[in-house]
């Protein structure tokens, strides 16, 4: 594709999360002279999820993902890490699925199913917010955005959760500048979940927002859009080196 080579400079692969779209980053100010490309996540499993991202662009690239999108990200980087140039993750949590997370997404699965997605639909809704009762218009919002994301994709990204497995061996192989954002606030992805993603990337830098929840680039875009000009400056002033790839060899695709 042009402008994905190697002279050029490295676009952007944005990522959102689970019942998000495009639209999650309408406020945030994505830095000038980098190509956007916004992913979709559609396939019922991470490594598929992972190999879309990949194929998005040819070359090198610099990946941005919240929540499941980051998620997805960090399988691509176990995957390719020598085509990552920059990575800014946010809200999310690189851990193994915890028992009580299956029994919620097969429990939404089956609500889906019934034609229930409204009602899966509220029971995430919370979780998006920094307080029990969100802004005005923010709920309203958020429903929007989940509808048009619909049933169908929300089932594959159901089921491509179950797939996700410990990420912290494929941040080790990052040889690229690493930002990660976390609300201080945030629910569903604690504080404490990006101290484990920024310890394992090697030269991470974390950046807690205050009072902020979940949707950060909502909730806080001039933070999220000032993340993403540093990193880029980094990744400018600093080419990445030559990833570990033997440590880490990728598994086969799915």
């Amino acid at each position: 594709m042009p402008g994905d080579g190697p002279a050029s400079p490295p676009p952007l692969v944005v990522v959102p999360g689970m019942l998000c779209d495009a639209n999650l980053w309408s406020e945030v100010v994505f830095p000038e002279g980098h190509p956007v490309r916004h992913a979709e996540l559609t396939k019922p499993d991470i490594g598929a999820m992972a190999e879309d991202l990949l194929s998005s662009v040819s070359g090198p690239f610099v990946a941005v993902g919240l929540s499941l999108g980051a998620i997805v990200a960090f399988e691509a980087l176990r995957r390719a890490p020598e085509r990552f140039h920059g990575l800014c993750v946010m809200s999310t949590n690189a851990g193994a699925p915890r028992p009580e997370q299956y029994a919620a997404w097969r429990e939404m699965d089956g609500l889906i199913a019934d034609g229930r997605f409204a009602d899966v639909v509220e029971q995430t809704l919370p979780g998006m917010f920094p307080v029990s009762q969100p802004p005005d218009g923010s709920a309203e919002r958020y429903r929007r955005m989940a509808y048009a994301v619909g049933p169908g994709a929300a089932r594959a990204q159901l089921a491509a959760q179950a797939t996700r497995q410990d990420a912290t061996g494929a941040l080790r192989s990052a040889r690229c500048p690493v930002v990660v954002l976390s609300g201080t606030r945030d629910a569903l992805c604690p504080p404490e979940f990006h101290r484990v993603i920024a310890r394992a990337a090697p030269g991470a830098e974390l950046r807690e927002v205050p009072g902020a929840g979940h949707l950060l680039p909502w909730q806080s875009p001039a933070v999220v859009s000032a993340a993403l000009r540093d990193l880029l400056f980094q990744v400018r002033s600093a080419p990445p080196t030559a990833p570990r790839t033997s440590a880490h060899p990728a598994p086969p695709a799915a």
